[in-house]
């Protein structure tokens, strides 16, 4: 399951979009979005988005330590995209894209520069996407300091300053040559950031969300095969001490509303639970 969105005061540090600016002294917001991926390819997608926010919050600071959760997500990225079929999976998402929107075209009521713009955006995600040379995080998972630093991560505390000088020497560098660093190995992970943004973005607006009741706790579903969903977004008042499980599939998916207390282990809500549903099948 991905990470609670809220706009409510979070007791831990969110990891925020940087591309997307939230406005200051704004009404805050108590409802909290759940999202669960309906397949491999979205879990995959919103697994490196969630490691990408966390980098995107401490690269900046010029904290060390800060540093150091950004190497160690950095590395943790260079983990997932290693796999052969990522830089594939993502082309093919965004041509299907393509091909939906492209149909949409034909219909009344469409508006031709909205539909040109996003078309335009999906165009340079393939661009770039197709620009790099070899596959996605190649430049870290090929850096010398950064292999060194993978090797030591398996052992709890194996990253300290004996065990790996050059780091330590490396991260009370001056922050401007610590970003200069980050930012050469992330030269081929961020088109891959950037269109994976955009795909989960269509997907989280293409449809609206819709009042349902959660009878005693347990809301489930079936889903058209025709039209296969991406993902499934649950709101949920945020005052409250309660979550949703969510578990499912391409065909049908369910969700169990827990409630968790100060000791012992969570256990389903026995009331009806109100809740926002988002059927994302774009």
């Amino acid at each position: 399951m991905r990470d609670v969105r809220t706009t409510a005061a979070p007791t831990e540090p969110r990891y925020p979009d940087p591309g997307r600016a939230e406005p200051r002294g704004a009404l805050v917001s108590t409802l909290m979005t759940f999202e669960h991926p309906l397949n491999e390819r979205v879990r995959t997608f919103l697994r490196i988005e969630h490691l990408f926010e966390r980098l995107n919050y401490f690269a900046p600071q010029y904290d060390a330590w800060a540093t150091r959760v950004a190497v160690e997500t950095l590395l943790d990225i260079a983990a997932v995209t290693a796999r052969a079929d990522v830089k594939n999976e993502l082309l093919k998402e965004l041509d299907r894209n393509i091909a939906t929107i492209k149909r949409f075209g034909d219909q009344p009521g469409v508006d031709p520069r909205a539909l040109d713009q996003v078309l335009g955006d999906l165009a340079d995600a393939v661009g770039g996407v197709h620009r790099l040379s070899g596959p996605i995080g190649q430049i870290a998972r090929e850096d010398d300091l950064l292999k060194s630093v993978a090797q030591r991560s398996s052992i709890p505390g194996g990253a300290c300053s004996f065990d790996l000088p050059q780091f330590h020497h490396w991260l009370i560098q001056a922050p401007e040559i610590r970003q200069a660093r980050l930012d050469h190995w992330l030269q081929d992970l961020r088109p891959a950031e950037r269109a994976i943004r955009l795909v989960l973005s269509l997907a989280r607006t293409s449809a609206s969300p819709r009042q349902v009741l959660a009878e005693g706790g347990f809301f489930q579903e079936a889903l058209d095969v025709q039209a296969p969903a991406q993902m499934v977004r649950v709101g949920i008042n945020g005052t409250g001490a309660l979550y949703p499980e969510i578990s499912g599939h391409k065909s049908r998916f369910s969700i169990r509303f827990m409630k968790t207390g100060s000791q012992g282990r969570p256990s389903q809500i026995p009331e009806n639970i109100p809740f926002k549903l988002t059927c994302c099948v774009f």
